[in-house]
Order: structure tokens, then sequence, then C-alpha cells
């Protein structure tokens, strides 16, 4: 069961983000085997509902969504997934996180989640919408709606460069305070709202330091797209066949409003949103504004889809 003992539990800590929901809800652990890993994910409601498929961004964890499954969660089936080397799944023994085997773990993942049975929402946040905007171009006709969350083909130089130099700082610390400071001074949030998440992104070792839940090779650069380029993510964009929503922090430096706009012209039945006092980490910064707007999102592509 998710807790957030550390700091605030996740309820307390989402009616002070200001988050409407309406249950107590709370989330399952579970795992699934795929593509030769063991994948875990958190399950939020009742699988009789039209679920949604989550993907977090790099260095993060299927609970960076918890603000957004806990309110949708009495309407929708949400499946918050940790890609390879994230959270609590297999780290790639090969050291493989390249976009190419992210897409084919999501190949795995979602027959062996019983998803190929029916179609499915998608959400991807930041490296999570990459990997997510490519699968649906390979995969006509799977998706009632794909949710896009501040990224897009091309990434603008100064973000990246600034997560990079985060990512490189020691990862080794001796309290859990000290990882407190930093995330703090990263993301300008409150103490306790930090503690309160902090635990699922961090883990204690044999010698009693803390450090990252996550691979440290991912961090090296070029792990991650490896041979794609910007020319071949737009394809990828263009071929986009369902109902798209795609959205920017008013003060994201990783994804320009150009790229945006440009993502929304390119396809057809694609919306646009800015997200006000967010940046780069958007369903974070302001969860109550980006709720509003994938909830739309989601709401509209059901109603569409029982006028059929």
């Amino acid at each position: 069961m998710a807790s957030h003992s550390l700091g605030l539990s996740l309820h307390e800590a989402a009616r002070r983000m200001g988050v409407p929901f309406v249950e107590e809800n709370e989330p399952v652990d579970r795992f699934v085997d795929a593509n030769g890993l063991r994948f875990h994910y958190l399950e939020w409601g009742n699988p009789a509902n039209p679920t949604v498929l989550m993907l977090h961004g790099v260095s993060q964890q299927a609970h960076s969504w918890d603000f957004i499954s806990l309110p949708l969660s009495p309407d929708y089936h949400v499946i918050a997934l940790d890609q390879r080397g994230h959270g609590d799944s297999d780290w790639a023994s090969d050291a493989d996180y390249s976009l190419d085997a992210m897409v084919a773990d999501l190949d795995a993942v979602v027959p062996a989640l019983g998803l190929d049975d029916g179609k499915f929402h998608l959400m991807g946040h930041s490296m999570g919408g990459r990997n997510s905007f490519v699968w649906a171009s390979r995969h006509p006709g799977a998706l009632h709606s794909l949710t896009i969350v501040d990224t897009g083909p091309e990434t603008a130089a100064r973000g990246r460069q600034r997560i990079q130099r985060f990512q490189k700082l020691p990862d080794n610390l001796d309290t859990l305070e000290e990882f407190a400071d930093r995330i703090q001074e990263y993301t300008g949030r409150t103490r306790e709202q930090v503690l309160g998440a902090l635990k699922y992104s961090i883990r204690q070792g044999a010698d009693g330091k803390w450090t990252w839940k996550y691979d440290r090779v991912i961090r090296e650069r070029g792990r991650q797209d490896g041979p794609w380029s910007p020319e071949q993510l737009w394809e990828c964009w263009r071929r986009i066949d369902c109902p798209t929503l795609v959205t920017r922090g008013d003060r994201s430096d990783v994804f320009s409003d150009e790229t945006l706009q440009q993502m929304g012209r390119e396809i057809a039945d694609c919306k646009t949103v800015t997200i006000s006092n967010a940046g780069h980490l958007v369903q974070g910064d302001n969860p109550p504004d980006f709720l509003a707007a994938a909830r739309a999102h989601l709401d509209r592509a059901e109603e569409r889809l029982s006028e059929l």
C-alpha cells in the first residue's frame, strides 16, 4: 500500500496541493514478467473501468503519478508502471535503456497486462511520453487516447543540460535529509511534500548510505535515445491516429512552446495546453490544473466511444 509516512500522508499531501478527490483510495503493488524482466506497477481502481496506463519520466517511478491516479481512480482503472531500471522494476542486465528497448518493453507489457484485448488510454511524462508516442505510432487503432506531458520530438538544450547536471551530483549520501535538501532546492516544494514522496525514489544500501532508486547507467548521455534523430521522432508523431493531448509547463526549460505548437499542427486530433505555475514536472508542480486538462481529455474520448 502506498504511504507517505515520512512526511504527509498521500491524502493530506493531495489536499494541500489542491487535488480534488472523492475517495481515499490507495494503489496495490503488483508485478508482471515481460520481455525478460520483472516489472513493478501500481494498480488503482476497478479493472472493469476504462484503463489508463501511465509512464513516468527518467529517474522517476510510478508514484510520480499519485496526485493524478488518486482522483482518477474512482472512474478509471489506473496502471502506473515502473519502467526498466526504475523504482522496483528490474534493471537491464545489458544496461540497455534505449528508446527501442523501452518500446519493446511496452510491446510485451501491454499483452501481459491483458490490455491487448481492448483499447486503453496511454499517458506519459518526459521519457515516458516519448516512449508512449513512439509506441502509439507503431500500433494504429490500439489507443482510446494519448496524453503527452512536457516532451516531444525535440528537447530544449538548456533543460536537458540542467537535468544532466542534477543527475551527476553525488548519489551516495549519508542521510535521507541530505536527499530532501537536494530535492527541495531542485523543485521548490515544501519539506513535507518532499519527504512524503522521496522514499519512493531512494533506497538505503547495506552500508547505510542512501542512493537513487534507478540504474545510474541511465544518466550516461545518449543512453536513452540511441540512434534516434528528431526527424525520425517527428515521423513517428505524424502517424498518431487517436485523440491526443499535449501539455507543457509554462516554466519548462525542457519543452519549448514552439515544439508544443508544431505538435498540435502535425496531427488531426490534437489539443495543446500550457499548464501555469509548472516546470518540467507538470503533474507534480500543478496537479489540479493538469488533472483538469487530462480528465477532460479522457472523458471526452470515452464519450466519443459511447456514441459509436
